[in-house]
């Protein structure tokens, strides 16, 4: 009798034990939707999209194909102006990358933000592309 009520009240604490909320060490990833106008994708305005974020080199037939046109760094990013085949020029803003006008890439499509004001360019920029990197073809 004593042996059973013993396993019953081991089996009853892990039982309990297990039901517990453990603190979780990383939070749940949720896709990023559009922001709003002037709204940085991380939901706050002037919230980092890619704080953390190391750049990323894209996988070859994942992505968009273009030619850089412009590109820019300052405050850690790689301002990016590309035009496709069509000649359609989009920006694009990444983690810094080493990447020079005439390099031709591919790039991810995410959902544009509108009027986004970067304070370290002093520049708004009426449709602009957040990325985490892209993929220089080899020529």
């Amino acid at each position: 009798m004593k042996k059973t009520a013993l396993i019953l009240l081991s089996i009853a604490a892990l039982a309990a034990a297990g039901c517990k909320d453990k603190p979780k060490t990383e939070a749940p990833q949720q896709p990023v939707a559009a922001a709003p106008a002037g709204q940085m994708p991380g939901g706050a305005p002037g919230a980092d999209p890619h704080a953390g974020m190391k750049s990323q080199e894209i996988p070859a037939g994942v992505g968009k194909k273009a030619k850089v046109t412009q590109t820019m760094n300052s405050g850690g990013y790689t301002y990016v102006e590309a035009a496709d085949e069509k000649g359609e020029k989009t920006w694009l803003a990444l983690p810094e990358t080493k990447v020079k006008v005439g390099d031709a890439i591919e790039y991810p499509e995410t959902p544009p933000m509108v009027n986004f004001q970067s304070k370290t360019l002093n520049k708004t920029f009426e449709k602009i592309l957040f990325i985490p990197g892209i993929r220089i073809a080899k020529q």
